[in-house]
């Protein structure tokens, strides 16, 4: 089905009420941008916002409650109850001095120069009840051709603004259109200027590009050389082949593959994008010409995470995602005593997103004891259910006795405690009916067994650092 200019758009009431307000006081005042494209498309926009010919302290003088939010540059947000819609004065932009913001704005009254200086077509749209829809730019072709198209000319629109290059692809993956054959040109060649913008921008554009629901497309990221830029330990990946029975592509292509194969997940996305990102440096060939990969999740643990440094992502996203990749590659057999050791050491929280990351990892290798691995991946996940409704105890804190238990027993409170309350975790864990504190206090059991692992392991301490 096409898009057609003659389609009525619903707005949200409010959107509505601040339109008539303006135009009752004699401005123009359309919807614009994000919104219509998304009404167009029959989505649900995220935000509704309003562009006018009104000046901000016209449009301050008309409405009760409005926040300053980048006057400036000539928005301003009127509150309607709890919700916010920025309203933004028709402007030109000066000259661009630092790849991403104007060094002045003019402000105008003519609608068409608006719209000149927005990034896509299919973003230059505006719209009110009583004019309709206006498209001076064929945003309603390049909809209905599935295209992403710069507005005007692709060269100055990203060299206004560099971080317009990420989201011409971020726009490509969410919508799954392509990318005008021009657009595609100025890209190629503005690339290198997304060094200008900050890492925090980036992210948030690879973030929206990666959850999406064709996170393939992050190989034109590659293609289209920014990922060069951004991310130029993924160019390593594609440039290494992977000579094994278990695998049909090149590391790079094996790791966009996968990421297919989990849901549009923040943490499981990234872990797949990263999860092989070690294996360039450690690849060897042995005498018969099949590569291995010793010690790549180590070592690809330690790079995500100085990229997720160099990109400013936030601590947990961080934590979760390098633990993840530093167990990825982590077998054993599918057996409960195994399960109930692989949780305690991954996390209960994160082991299902393990299992999640073996099966997207397998699911994008080649067939050799494909099936094999995904049944085994299947029997480990029926087995961790039945383990968390059973409630097993795999942490610390399941342990049915505590450090105060031990020191009501005349224990001192220090590493000792810590090292036997492991030992029982260890005990417990191989066997669940063990942990109760009968058991695990018997005098003769925590004296014979607990304290002689905790001299155990003091002794073999002391071993390793005469060494």
């Amino acid at each position: 089905m096409g898009y057609y200019e003659g389609m009525i758009i619903k707005m949200p009431e409010n959107a509505k009420i601040i339109l008539d307000t303006m135009h009752e006081a004699g401005f123009e005042a359309y919807v614009v941008g994000g919104c219509v494209r998304d009404a167009l498309l029959g989505r649900e926009p995220m935000d509704w916002d309003i562009t006018t010919n009104a000046l901000p302290q016209d449009t301050k003088k008309l409405f009760r409650r409005t926040i300053d939010t980048g006057i400036e540059h000539g928005t301003v947000t009127v509150m309607m109850g709890k919700e916010g819609y920025e309203i933004t004065t028709y402007r030109i932009d000066g000259k661009y001095e630092d790849s991403r913001h104007p060094s002045e704005v003019t402000f105008t009254k003519n609608l068409t120069e608006d719209m000149k200086r927005r990034d896509f077509t299919i973003n230059a749209m505006a719209y009110n009840e009583e004019e309709g829809l206006i498209d001076k730019f064929g945003g309603v072709e390049d909809l209905n051709n599935k295209l992403i198209r710069c507005v005007g000319n692709a060269h100055e629109r990203f060299s206004e603004d560099a971080l317009r290059i990420m989201r011409a692809v971020r726009f490509s993956a969410q919508l799954d259109y392509s990318i005008e054959e021009e657009t595609k040109a100025a890209i190629k060649e503005l690339a290198p200027t997304l060094t200008k913008i900050s890492a925090e921008r980036v992210q948030v554009e690879l973030i929206k590009l990666l959850e999406s629901d064709h996170p393939e497309k992050f190989m034109d990221l590659y293609d289209l050389g920014i990922t060069g830029v951004i991310l130029p330990e993924f160019d390593a990946c594609m440039k290494t082949g992977q000579n094994n029975p278990h695998h049909i592509y090149d590391v790079g292509t094996h790791t966009v593959k996968s990421l297919g194969y989990v849901g549009n997940d923040k943490v499981l996305r990234l872990t797949m994008l990263l999860h092989d990102i070690g294996k360039p440096r450690t690849v060897s060939t042995d005498q018969n010409g099949i590569d291995h990969f010793h010690g790549h999740a180590a070592l690809g643990m330690k790079m995500a995470h100085d990229i997720f440094r160099r990109l400013k992502f936030d601590r947990e996203t961080m934590d979760r995602v390098c633990n993840l990749i530093k167990y990825h590659d982590d077998r054993f057999p599918a057996e409960p005593k195994n399960v109930r050791r692989a949780i305690n050491r991954v996390g209960v929280d994160d082991f299902p997103l393990l299992l999640d990351v073996k099966y997207a990892d397998t699911m994008a290798q080649s067939s050799y004891y494909q099936k094999e691995k995904l049944a085994e991946i299947s029997e480990i996940r029926t087995l961790y259910d039945k383990i968390m409704e059973e409630n097993n105890c795999v942490t610390l804190k399941q342990l049915a006795v505590g450090g105060k238990e031990l020191i009501g027993l005349g224990i001192k409170p220090g590493k000792q405690i810590g090292d036997i309350l492991n030992a029982m975790l260890k005990d417990v864990i191989d066997e669940p009916s063990h942990n109760t504190k009968e058991y695990l206090l018997e005098p003769e059991r925590l004296k014979n067994v607990f304290m002689k692992e905790h001299e155990q392991g003091e002794e073999h301490e002391k071993t390793s650092s005469d060494n």
